[in-house]
């Protein structure tokens, strides 16, 4: 089965980051295809490079660039709801002169077309958060 998995939620405010993050290790391992994560509204804290994790919880953000960079997962998060909270790639960071950017590596920002193509080429959508 192919899934999309649509992450709406920050780390640390709720639970579904982790599920989500559990969900996609969990199909991965029985053989199930991951067609795109796709980090929309405040799921898109999920990636940002940023972010430190308490020593005593679970980094959200790390386990997340672990499993997109061990199973080459095609990766997007959300242009608007990216630029809104401040996680950039190079390209925002120049593009809107802002000094660093914090996207974690393997993930991309588009749009929402992103997702509606995830949509088309999936068996089926996933939404955490």
């Amino acid at each position: 089965m192919k899934f999309a998995v649509v992450i709406h939620a920050a780390p640390y405010t709720s639970a579904a980051p982790v599920t989500a993050l559990r969900f996609c290790e969990a199909a991965l391992r029985q053989g199930h295809e991951i067609t795109r994560l796709f980090f929309y509204r405040d799921g898109v804290r999920n990636v940002d490079g940023l972010a430190v994790a308490p020593q005593d919880e679970l980094d959200v953000t790390s386990s997340w660039a672990d499993l997109i960079r061990d199973n080459s997962l095609d990766a997007v998060a959300c242009v608007s709801s990216a630029l809104k909270r401040g996680v950039l790639d190079a390209r925002e960071a120049h593009r809107h002169d802002k000094s660093a950017c914090n996207l974690i590596p393997g993930v991309t920002i588009a749009g929402l077309g992103q997702l509606v193509d995830a949509t088309l080429i999936s068996d089926r959508v996933i939404n955490f958060g």
